[in-house]
């Protein structure tokens, strides 16, 4: 992608110098070890940067083409596969999931009493996609419910078992409420994307590769880092039991390395700015990249726009503030009001982040990506993506376009 002034794009340099200043104060106060910054508007990269380190033991410096681990940002691209598959009419959004996958033909419910009872309705695809579907992370050591505690004992996110075991782990675990009945974050989209392996014939990884990453170019993203480039892989760091800051997931011993059996659709990417520029564009040009279409303009239409009832908003993730003026779509989160939300944005945007404090958005509106890439965990730790909306915002003046 070219690479222009800011200037050239509708912005302020040197107010631009903002984002940096927000990055490099991460990094020096020690709360980041390094981080890499793309914009891009009207299809062109006018702020590209990168600060720290990506190995902090072995001083190797981030770099443009540092590879992260996405965690949910997988999520908005199984969600495109799944829509793929859509477009060619092989389900409806309203088709109940057990019609493709039997083992959710038999899905309980958690009731307060400790029975389990049928649910009011079936899991649909929709609920898949928008996260209604009654399903749960379990990932939350301090949740109190017994559904969670149910997921934990589970090990649904073993890598050395298939996208089947685990979905099927899951349909035997009970819903935590009816479909429908909450906005509920999950590994629903980890269904979604062993739906695509069933609809497809073929292993979630290679419906990708085949369908995604090879038409866009998307080099460097897999569901597991091939060892040929551990040199550009970057350390894993977060809390701890004794510290803020300590090592979780190195190069050399990483869960990320092959084999790697598990390919998670809801967490399981690795990629990089470059790779996710493309994937993000992409959705940007409503489903078309450098002549290659995806997905069709409607089709994006229909995924970036919110799909929840005024009773389910404001989305929350468990234990956390709402996510005030947001509604999700199928795969992104949507902006419905920036003055609701408290951040600077349009109305319309799409947005995601993932666990290790990855994150990006699209603003049709500004015809605007954004995005950031760190390895800290867990995400959210600092409020960096709202810091960086608002360092990136404010240097819009199309004065100078």
């Amino acid at each position: 992608m070219e690479l222009i002034r800011p200037e050239q794009a509708g912005f302020s340099s040197s107010r631009l110098y903002r984002v940096n200043d927000l990055m490099n104060r991460y990094v020096e106060s020690g709360k980041l070890a390094g981080v890499v910054t793309c914009l891009a508007r009207r299809g062109k990269i006018f702020h590209q940067e990168n600060f720290g380190y990506q190995n902090l033991e072995t001083k190797t410096p981030v770099s443009y083409d540092s590879i992260f681990r996405i965690y949910s940002m997988t999520k908005p691209i199984t969600s495109t596969a799944l829509m793929m598959l859509y477009e060619d009419a092989l389900f409806n959004l309203t088709d109940p999931i057990s019609q493709y996958i039997p083992a959710f033909k038999e899905v309980k419910v958690w009731k307060a009493d400790g029975e389990w009872e049928n649910p009011s309705r079936p899991i649909t695809v929709q609920d898949l996609l928008r996260h209604t579907a009654g399903l749960s992370y379990g990932v939350s050591e301090d949740s109190n419910s017994p559904v969670d505690k149910l997921y934990g004992e589970a090990d649904l996110f073993n890598t050395g078992i298939t996208n089947a075991e685990m979905v099927s782990r899951v349909a035997n675990l009970p819903l935590m409420f009816h479909p429908g009945e909450k906005w509920h974050y999950s590994v629903a989209t980890d269904v979604a994307g062993f739906l695509v392996e069933v609809l497809s014939g073929k292993s979630l990884g290679d419906y990708m590769q085949e369908k995604i990453f090879d038409p866009l170019g998307m080099v460097d993203t897999a569901f597991h880092i091939d060892p040929a480039k551990l040199d550009r892989f970057c350390t894993l760091y977060g809390k701890t039991e004794h510290s803020d800051f300590g090592v979780l997931d190195t190069t050399q011993a990483s869960e990320f390395l092959p084999p790697v059996s598990l390919q998670s659709g809801g967490a399981g990417l690795i990629s990089t700015i470059p790779d996710f520029l493309n994937f993000t564009q992409c959705i940007m040009n409503q489903g078309e990249l450098k002549g290659i279409r995806l997905l069709g303009p409607k089709t994006v239409e229909l995924m970036t726009c919110n799909h929840l009832p005024l009773s389910l908003i404001p989305i929350a993730f468990e234990g956390t503030e709402p996510m005030l003026g947001m509604g999700f779509g199928l795969g992104f989160g949507v902006m419905l009001d920036p003055a609701q939300s408290g951040v600077m944005g349009s109305v319309g945007d799409c947005s995601w982040g993932g666990y290790a404090e990855t994150y990006f958005w699209n603003d049709p509106q500004e015809e605007l990506i954004a995005m950031f890439m760190t390895q800290y965990l867990p995400s959210q730790t600092y409020p960096i993506r709202k810091e960086f909306r608002t360092v990136v915002y404010q240097a819009l003046d199309e004065s100078y376009a």
